[in-house]
């Protein structure tokens, strides 16, 4: 079992401190350092992450950042071998259509799409766009939804006659080839079972090992019952450098970049959200800027006043190296990676860490075969 290496695209707009430009997009031109999500910088990007050596990109969606399958058709003109993780948010498109618009981008780029799935956890974002379903209630569609997209993909017409949706003769013409791999998030009690009848992968925040490990055993279990096997993924940021004084100093100055009330207010945000993921992040440091290394080398800084994933890999490429070999010891295979700044922080790893995990034979050189779609917990 080799290691999957994929990186992020800042499209809700990149820069060297932690603050979250998702929050401040309407000024985020005249904050000292942010970097518009331009084409010409998010190509920049999935350049550098094409020529390191990383599979894929995870493109974001939400309020805040650029449109995910517009953003990432574009920047495939600007790449040759990059796959794209393309999110969206299964309330907000038909069922039928989404698995025809994967078809027609898997034809478009030659077999480069992800597609990453994001339920949601957030009713006040949810309701932006038309969505009023509770949280438990947004799982069950997303049974139903993946049931009609694997259901039209085998070409002939499909019924389904569900809570949520009613599909009478639903067809993609020109089925993806490869069917497309589904990878899904969610650390609920809704998300479980639903994980368990479509993941391909699960994937999941990075919390510490022993953490990962029970969300394994979980899935898996439930995965069981079902008549299936579940692969697993984990969704962390990276700070590498030569030594591990040098990483941890640019951890500190991130840290020394937050302000009491930017944390404060980025807590009282977060903290209204309905994601049990979420929670979970927020109890790694409960708000306070003491004890953030909560396991050697991960560190939970960045979620201090980011929503998601909200802790990073930090140390010497060494060190990072030996983290990412721990998690891959109980069974995860695809790292999803980012890093304030994104470009500069991909050529720290690219050049840095994946040379350490080549030599510990976790890479596979060969090239991928096939488009695996993959169904996350958000960005």
């Amino acid at each position: 079992m080799t290691v999957h290496l994929h990186w992020f695209l800042p499209t809700g707009g990149d820069g060297r401190t932690l603050v979250d430009r998702h929050a401040y997009a309407s000024n985020a031109r005249s904050v000292h350092g942010i970097r518009p999500p331009d084409i010409e910088y998010l190509a920049q990007i999935a350049k550098a992450a094409e020529q390191l050596g990383f599979e894929a990109v995870l493109t974001p969606t939400g309020t805040w950042c650029e449109d995910a399958w517009l953003t990432t058709v574009a920047l495939a003109q600007h790449t040759e071998r990059l796959k794209f993780l393309v999110a969206f948010r299964p309330g907000l498109i038909s069922p039928t259509l989404a698995a025809q618009m994967a078809a027609t981008y898997q034809r478009v780029t030659r077999g480069r799409l992800l597609l990453n799935v994001v339920t949601g956890g957030d009713s006040t974002e949810q309701r932006r766009f038309g969505d009023r379903l509770d949280h438990d209630q947004r799982y069950a569609r997303t049974d139903e939804f993946l049931t009609v997209v694997r259901g039209v993909w085998h070409g002939q017409p499909y019924d389904l006659h569900g809570t949520h949706y009613q599909v009478e003769g639903g067809l993609v013409a020109l089925p993806p080839e490869p069917v497309p791999q589904v990878f899904f998030g969610g650390s609920s009690t809704a998300a479980g079972p639903v994980a368990a009848r479509h993941a391909d992968v699960y994937l999941t925040w990075g919390e510490p090992p022993a953490q990962v490990k029970e969300k394994i055993d979980w899935i898996r279990s439930l995965a069981e019952r079902e008549g299936r096997t579940v692969r697993f993924g984990i969704r962390l940021h990276t700070i590498s450098r030569d030594s591990s004084a040098e990483a941890w100093a640019t951890a500190n100055r991130l840290l020394d970049d937050l302000d009491p009330e930017t944390i404060s207010a980025a807590q009282t945000a977060l903290g209204r959200s309905e994601s049990v993921g979420q929670q979970r992040m927020l109890a790694l440091h409960g708000g306070s800027r003491d004890g953030l290394e909560i396991h050697p080398n991960l560190w939970a800084g960045v979620g201090l006043v980011r929503g998601g994933a909200g802790t990073a890999l930090v140390g010497s490429h060494g060190e990072v190296a030996d983290l990412i070999e721990e998690y891959h010891a109980l069974g995860v295979e695809h790292f999803v990676l980012s890093g304030y700044p994104h470009l500069e922080e991909a050529y720290w790893f690219g050049e840095g860490v994946i040379p350490e995990l080549a030599v510990r034979g976790l890479l596979d050189n060969r090239p991928a075969a096939g488009a695996p779609i993959l169904v996350a917990g958000g960005r």
